[in-house]
């Protein structure tokens, strides 16, 4: 365990990570659990020490980028218990490298809706977000919208967004796919990218700004980006670019708009699995629910937890129920459309 443990905190200082709540020993055996997480430790921290009050479980985190590639790199060596992640295309390719081991909880199924986990036990989501429409308020006189209507020509000139690579666009891109088959979600970005006002740069708070800035009327983001900014007092710039946009949720009168997902990775060599396991499940429940929505602005999976009075002013959201992983499978598909259209080149005239 000793070894482990040393293991683990020399990787995070190779990373120049954050490490957390680490002693100089290790208590028992299996009265700790060692995280890697992509999530900032200002959205998780609070699930941590309200787990480890209740539990008295103690929590170890290095909080990095890359980090499914280090557990591939440490292989059975890795002091890794749970990996914490913010996207289903980063759920998948932990699957995909190996570095999960399935977990058959009735505690989390109970919790945690199957649209949101993996059918064979590999990943389990924690929270949703979705991807939204950003609309100028003074530009846009308007309270719905549909995905397939971001490809007319009423638009041209009027788009802005973040990479068509990024996992959040290639994610709902595969939803695309899912829906309209290749050759219809082809036409659809293609007539996107036609749209667009510029090349696609940044990230979604840079939408924002574009909108803010007059450079477009639409764009796409996440709902969590727009809480971020709002409540911003550190940039109080972004809470005036916040208030010029308005959130239209897509397809809320048909399939429902498209969301993904934060979520969890039991460690295929998980030293602590048993605590892992605890871990888990606690995510899964009420309370742990509650305070990750609130901290994180996003929705909660478990069923008849409320979600934030933040997330409440969005309006009402009706989620696509197209599985997560039929999305998943599609990924690599959606990206190789990006290239094929050239969407990242932006608009062709």
């Amino acid at each position: 365990m000793r070894s482990r443990m040393a293991a683990f905190i020399a990787t995070g200082l190779a990373a120049a990570a954050v490490l957390v709540c680490v002693g100089a020993t290790p208590a028992r055996a299996g009265s700790e659990v060692n995280i890697y997480s992509y999530r900032q430790p200002f959205l998780v921290q609070p699930l941590f020490d309200a787990f480890t009050g209740e539990t008295g479980i103690k929590v170890n985190v290095i909080y990095a980028e890359g980090l499914i590639e280090r557990m591939v790199q440490e292989g059975a060596n890795s002091p890794a218990d749970v990996l914490l992640t913010v996207d289903i295309g980063s759920l998948a390719t932990a699957v995909e490298q190996g570095v999960s081991q399935p977990l058959h909880s009735d505690v989390i199924n109970a919790s945690i809706p199957a649209t949101y986990r993996d059918p064979a036990g590999h990943w389990f989501g924690l929270t949703m977000r979705a991807r939204v429409v950003y609309a100028s308020k003074e530009r846009v006189d308007r309270d719905a919208i549909t995905y397939e209507e971001l490809a007319d020509p009423k638009w041209r000139g009027r788009i802005c967004t973040r990479s068509g690579q990024h996992d959040y666009n290639i994610a709902l891109i595969a939803s695309m796919i899912a829906r309209h088959a290749e050759a219809g979600a082809r036409e659809w970005l293609a007539g996107v990218k036609d749209n667009l006002a510029h090349k696609p740069a940044g990230n979604d708070r840079a939408q924002i700004r574009s909108i803010f800035a007059g450079e477009c009327d639409i764009s796409l983001g996440n709902t969590y980006y727009m809480a971020l900014m709002r409540t911003n007092d550190k940039e109080p710039e972004q809470k005036d670019w916040a208030a010029a946009v308005n959130i239209l949720m897509p397809n809320a009168e048909d399939r429902g708009t498209h969301v993904n997902i934060s979520g969890m990775v039991l460690a295929r060599h998980a030293p602590h699995r048993d605590s892992a396991v605890v871990l888990m499940e606690w995510l899964a429940g009420a309370e742990a629910q509650r305070i990750y929505a609130e901290v994180n602005h996003e929705y909660p999976l478990r069923p008849g937890v409320p979600v934030s009075g933040m997330v409440a002013s969005f309006g009402e959201l009706r989620a696509d129920d197209l599985g997560l992983a039929d999305i998943a499978g599609l990924r690599a598909r959606a990206s190789e459309m990006v290239d094929e259209v050239g969407f990242d080149d932006g608009p062709s005239s």
